[in-house]
């Protein structure tokens, strides 16, 4: 287990920056999700702390000690990546084995064999511990990746979305699995990703990164709740949250989609240009509602539908029981939550109700 830190870390590649000033801090024990977009600065994060890549300022702590001249194995860190880092002539048992018998870790052979066992029974492979790594389906071979990890007992588990190349149902029996492994394991994890379900999902805490600078960290739910600006509240939610711009006027949302709705918010910001953000759950089909729009798209979920309604030149989306049944191109009503509107400033984007 170790407590990380990062202070004012920059990095930069061909004179384009990857990491600008970046402040981030992982409690000892903790699954720490790094959620952005491709070319985000996940990765280039992600070997800063093991120790692939320098920074060109900042400094990097585990455990309140300045690691910045270590290499990567000084670290104790261990790295999954999202392709499998296997030996395809070896079998699973000597995959596992192979980070025991390094020249900088020799374990005894007694010790090797009941980790190693210890491992499988933990991620459900012992039936594979014969068979080669070019036999296994992806998952079982992402599953032999992460016990090369765990058999070292690193101090810092790192993670480069290892299950993105997996299928959907996969994906999501392994993001389970994981974080049962590291509640089990009480172990430091740093996972990037840019696939927001697994971020929300498995993440004790979620940090924000956009171009190279971490925009807002916190729980899942706070993250979800009160997004510190509109680049936070489109990334994370699916469906993402509606953004419309408009203004306040005589405690109403005016939007330029051609809607006016109540909102509950301060006087201050009465006239001013925003961008009112709405999640999906609190918007409802309401056919006495002064709102109106036609039925776009519906999905059905099962238990619910998203309802996408296009009014004036925006789309708006809204989640609606199964028990309800629009229909395409209907005309119908809708209202929202008034206590859940979230006003942005709408030249930068930042959340006015957290100034």
């Amino acid at each position: 287990m170790a407590h990380i830190e990062l202070r004012n870390v920059t990095k930069t590649f061909g004179g384009k920056a990857a990491l600008k000033n970046l402040d981030l801090e992982i409690a000892d024990g903790q699954f720490f999700v790094l959620l952005g977009e491709t070319g985000a600065g996940k990765t280039t994060t992600l070997r800063i702390v093991a120790g692939l890549e320098k920074p060109d300022d900042g400094t990097i702590l585990i455990d309140g000690v300045d690691v910045g001249g270590w290499g990567a194995a000084e670290r104790d860190v261990a790295l999954v990546l999202q392709q499998y880092s296997l030996y395809p002539r070896y079998t699973v048992r000597e995959n596992l084995e192979f980070p025991l018998k390094s020249k900088i870790r020799r374990v005894a052979p007694a010790e090797i064999q009941e980790r190693v066992e210890r491992v499988a029974r933990t991620l459900r492979i012992e039936h594979l511990l014969e068979r080669k790594t070019d036999r296994l389906s992806g998952g079982e071979m992402q599953r032999v990746s992460i016990g090369r990890a765990i058999v070292r007992k690193p101090r810092v588990f790192l993670m480069d979305e290892p299950l993105s190349a997996l299928d959907a149902k996969l994906r999501e029996a392994l993001r389970t699995e994981l974080k049962r492994l590291q509640i089990t394991l009480g172990a430091t994890f740093l996972f990037v990703t840019h696939d927001q379900v697994e971020a929300m999902s498995m993440g004790d805490r979620i940090g924000v990164l956009d171009r190279g600078r971490l925009v807002q960290v916190g729980t899942p739910s706070e993250i979800y709740a009160r997004p510190t600006n509109t680049f936070v509240a489109r990334s994370v939610g699916s469906p993402p949250m509606n953004l419309l711009d408009g203004a306040v006027r005589d405690g109403a949302a005016v939007t330029e989609a051609g809607f006016s709705l109540p909102i509950s918010v301060a006087s201050a910001h009465e006239g001013r240009p925003v961008t009112f953000g709405v999640r999906p759950e609190h918007l409802r089909l309401d056919p006495e509602a002064p709102a109106k729009a036609r039925v776009h798209d519906i999905e059905d979920h099962g238990v619910e539908k998203i309802v996408t309604l296009a009014t004036g030149d925006a789309f708006v989306r809204l989640t609606a029981p199964a028990t309800q049944h629009p229909r395409i191109d209907e005309s119908v009503g809708f209202s929202w939550n008034p206590e859940k509107i979230i006003l942005f400033d709408r030249t930068s984007g930042r959340n006015l109700s957290a100034a």
